[in-house]
């Protein structure tokens, strides 16, 4: 299952989300598909969401779309709003959800106060979730001080460990990026219990639900 950060230097975000460099100041900026670094300065903060289209596009379609061509074309539908004072609302499920439908055929759903439980009886069934979490998933150990605000793309599930597997677009290290495993009980106290079902082919998970059992 590929994997990709809402920043294109996924080796700087442990920098990026300290605030010893800002976000413009990716040096790989270029590949995001903004229109210049004042763009994904402004906007990169802000595109989780986008990070997990790209992900289950990747896998789905076999084309990886860069993250601010998704963002516009969400933007089109009301994935997302610029307020007069200039800050982003987004992402906004309900639009996103008609985005993903219109633009590439993807049947999907909000869910709203839905256990992580549930979602976890889905994920061999042909369903990925991108689902709402406390940026401080990232560390585990740690206590959240409110649930939401961050999206995570959860495509799996490990039975021998009853274990959810997920990616986390702003991850901090490898091992909290990409394939990361949470138990229902720790996942939930970062999960807002709302997010995305998304129901895929069966034949576009087969190789990631085989690695996340194995």
């Amino acid at each position: 299952m590929s994997y990709f950060a809402q920043f294109e230097s996924r080796q700087l975000i442990p920098d990026i989300i300290s605030g010893k460099l800002h976000p413009a100041d990716d040096p790989l900026w270029h590949m995001s598909g903004a229109a210049d670094q004042n763009e994904y300065g402004r906007w990169s903060s802000h595109i989780c969401g986008m990070a997990c289209l790209k992900m289950l596009l990747a896998q789905w379609k076999k084309q990886i779309i860069p993250t601010f061509e998704l963002m516009r074309q969400c933007r089109e539908y009301g994935g997302y709003v610029v307020n007069e004072d200039g800050s982003i609302k987004g992402l906004i499920y309900r639009p996103f959800v008609a985005y993903i439908e219109a633009a590439f055929g993807l049947e999907a759903e909000v869910k709203e106060q839905t256990p992580i439980e549930d979602i976890y009886e889905l994920l061999d069934r042909g369903y990925v979730y991108i689902a709402s979490v406390h940026p401080s998933i990232r560390t585990p150990e740690a206590t959240p001080p409110k649930q939401g605000g961050h999206l995570v793309y959860v495509f799996a599930r490990n039975d021998q460990r009853q274990e959810i597997v997920f990616h986390n677009p702003s991850g901090h290290t490898v091992t909290t990026q990409e394939n990361v495993h949470l138990s229902c009980d720790v996942f939930s106290r970062f999960y807002a219990k709302r997010g995305i079902l998304i129901r895929v082919p069966r034949e576009c998970g087969e190789d990631a639900y085989d690695k996340a059992s194995s």
